[in-house]
């Protein structure tokens, strides 16, 4: 039996909609930016249309391209970076907690109201469960972390220092962008939601473009968009 195609009661054509998907979540753009880029493109729609089409199929999109990357990238060989920032929900500080591997990779992300042991706890262990085990785990200075990895038997493979976390760190400029964009975040649902899928889009498209030279970004770039207008497809 074929599976329903999540497009079927759309009158929209999936093209359109993985398009305005993309860009809303991908680059730094509002609502109404979109609504402008896809009106020169001669597609009329609302913003409320976006906004609608972003909620319905970001989280679908996010889980294909989640379940084709996390086979390859089970590694016993990786080093992962971990760390938190704080994110203002209306006037609230919560933290959204991060897992990147050694390429930049979003492994994980988790956003919490505290910042304490067992929040740690939990974030590793889900972390772990989805991507295997790492060769070492690098961290800042925060406490929550080494009693977490003590508890389920991975002090050995901490690390940390100064600078070794850079890595995590950098990993959050993206996601700042897009809070710029959006002016911030009203919901905490809604904030695990966008950064599942921003997280998830951004591994798709991350094509490291200093390592590679100018021909073979273009065939990774050109392979990752023609991978992106099959997502979901029937």
């Amino acid at each position: 039996m074929s599976k329903r195609s999540p497009f079927k009661y759309f009158k929209t054509s999936p093209e359109i909609i993985r398009l305005a998907v993309m860009l809303y979540v991908r680059f730094p753009l509002s609502l109404r930016n979109v609504e402008d880029l896809l009106h020169e493109r001669g597609i009329v729609v609302s913003h409320e249309t976006v906004r609608f089409w972003w909620n319905r199929f970001g989280p679908l999109f996010a889980n294909e391209i989640r379940k084709r990357r996390i086979v390859g990238m089970k590694s016993s060989r990786w080093q992962w970076h971990l760390d938190e920032v704080f994110v203002k929900i209306n006037g609230e500080r919560h933290y959204l907690w991060r897992a990147v591997d050694h390429e930049g990779e979003v492994l994980e992300s988790f956003v919490t109201k505290t910042r304490d042991r067992q929040v740690a706890l939990k974030f590793l262990k889900k972390t772990l469960r989805k991507h295997g085990r790492a060769e070492a785990i690098v961290t800042d200075k925060l406490r929550s972390y080494g009693a977490a990895l003590r508890e389920i038997g991975a002090a050995d493979r901490h690390v940390t220092g100064r600078w070794l976390n850079n890595r995590a760190e950098n990993s959050h400029l993206p996601f700042r962008r897009r809070e710029r964009a959006m002016l911030r975040f009203r919901q905490m649902r809604s904030l695990q939601k966008f950064a599942a899928v921003h997280a998830s889009v951004l591994n798709h498209f991350n094509s490291e473009r200093h390592l590679y030279s100018r021909q073979n970004y273009k065939l990774n770039r050109a392979a990752a968009l023609a991978e992106w207008r099959l997502l979901c497809s029937a």
